[in-house]
């Protein structure tokens, strides 16, 4: 069990790690707003089964009884008209998904059509439905490894003109800088808690 878990923090590390040297941490990290997502899918089964505690750790405690009200709300229509039902429905999507980012201090948007989320967020999500984190390492390590070997080659190759003329210099210095970014904000992305990122 502590193995598994090990892996589990290692592989959360090593992905928000990429996620931080691709820049785009903020978009897939709102993968909790898409209709695929674990927010609404915890909603909806919450629904199915009318047992609201299945949400409620999605929010705050001070939203609890907005959640709980709102849901009883919502479960007794169920059996109503669909399209009113439809609609309250959406509304409890948003409102659970609304409060839950502004738990974590996170802008609301609007709900996301399922298949909207970053393909590296769902492997993650795949390997802790599965408890087998062994592929996503893999795939992971394999990626981060060609991306920091072809920024390594980038700066090599400019680095043999780069006193040619002041536009292969400049051309040198960026593909340098970028190289080193990459280093550093994977050497942050282990030193870091990332507990508060937004999801």
């Amino acid at each position: 069990m502590k193995t598994m878990l090990f892996k589990h923090k290692f592989a959360v590390l090593i992905l928000l790690t990429f996620l931080s040297v691709l820049g785009v941490q903020k978009e897939v990290f709102a993968h909790c707003d898409s209709y695929d997502g674990p927010v609404i899918l915890d909603a909806i089964n919450a629904l199915k089964t009318n047992n609201v505690n299945l949400v409620l750790k999605w929010v705050e405690p001070k939203y609890e009884n907005e959640i709980k009200n709102l849901f009883n709300k919502t479960y007794s229509l169920k059996s109503g008209d669909k399209e009113i039902y439809q609609i309250i429905e959406k509304h409890f999507f948003e409102t659970l998904v609304r409060l839950h980012r502004e738990g974590e201090g996170a802008p609301f948007t609007g709900l996301k059509a399922a298949g909207t989320t970053a393909p590296i967020v769902k492997m993650a999500d795949g390997a802790l439905n599965d408890q087998n984190i062994d592929d996503l390492l893999s795939k992971l390590n394999a990626h981060i490894n060609k991306v920091i070997q072809e920024k390594y080659k980038n700066v090599i190759e400019l680095g043999k003109v780069k006193d040619e003329s002041l536009e292969k210099g400049r051309q040198y210095v960026k593909a340098y800088v970028d190289y080193v970014h990459t280093l550093e904000a994977i050497h942050k992305g282990i030193e870091t808690d990332h507990s508060s990122h937004n999801h």
